[in-house]
């Protein structure tokens, strides 16, 4: 029984699975395609277990990759939160930082507090807003960073959620669909209303705001059924709506100004992997 899993077999192997291919995966790491191809069997070799199922098209994980995945993203992490901490540059000064409300509300006790401890003389300036004033704003460099919504095959996007219906199903069950959404331009929105259009659905938006909190609310009330994520309704299968029409998968990203101040780019590895955690 091994003891150890070297640390570049770990990488590897998660390079392999977010790159999809080995060719990808290589360029990654900057070694050959037949590197990573040994670096995986020897992975496979040490812990006595196929990591892939292995077919023309495509490489598809086992149950034990599957477990085996959760732990090297978190091994990997706290290595290079580590070497960042002892070696790494520390942020000193302001960064700025954006993102969408439910964002605000899931990570700013976690990833920030994480990086607020490793970088004590660092200052935040927090701006909360929709995902496209967002992307304008960290394109014309009046943001460093931010944490946005995105379509599902934006390559920016660090991880794909399901879109799911949220509300009442007494609502859904209605001849014209009772509606709770944010205010355009929002991606949930789209989706929704793309969806119900397509589906000939005939719908009424009885609830609109700007505000993530008054939509929860809203759907808690029972005033209207809303597009979202199982990531801002707390994974509470009572509130899932069936019977409309499926709303596709968004995406979830981190962008950075063309211009980041010292120390960002750790902070941007603490924000990746945290919303890859959501």
């Amino acid at each position: 029984m091994p003891t150890n899993i070297p640390t570049e077999l770990i990488r590897t192997f998660v390079a392999v699975v977010e790159e999809a291919t080995m060719l990808k995966a290589s360029e990654r790491i900057n070694v050959t395609p037949s590197a990573v191809s040994l670096q995986i069997k020897r992975l496979e070799q040490l812990l006595g277990k196929s990591l892939f199922f292995r077919d023309a098209r495509r490489l598809v994980l086992t149950p034990a990759g599957e477990t085996l995945l959760t732990y090297a993203r978190m091994m990997l992490s706290v290595n290079d939160e580590a070497i960042d901490m002892l070696l790494g540059e520390r942020a000193v000064g302001e960064i700025s930082i954006g993102m969408v409300e439910d964002f605000a509300r899931s990570l700013l006790v976690g990833a920030l507090r994480l990086f607020s401890a490793m970088n004590p003389d660092t200052h935040f300036d927090l701006r909360i807003c929709g995902s496209q004033e967002l992307s304008d704003l960290v394109l014309s460099n009046r943001l460093d960073m931010a944490l946005l919504m995105t379509g599902s095959a934006d390559p920016r996007a660090i991880t794909c959620k399901q879109v799911s219906w949220f509300g009442s199903q007494e609502l859904a069950e209605r001849d014209v669909l009772p509606l709770a959404l944010l205010e355009a331009p929002c991606l949930f929105r789209a989706l929704g209303l793309a969806a119900l259009e397509q589906a000939g659905r005939r719908y009424e938006i009885v609830v609109e705001t700007t505000s993530a909190l008054a939509l929860h609310a809203a759907i808690e009330a029972g005033l209207g059924v809303a597009p979202r994520t199982d990531t801002f309704m707390g994974n509470n299968p009572c509130n899932r709506v069936v019977g409309l029409p499926p709303l596709g998968e968004i995406g979830y990203a981190v962008i950075s100004s063309p211009l980041p101040p010292r120390g960002a780019e750790r902070l941007r590895k603490i924000l990746n992997g945290a919303l890859r955690d959501m």
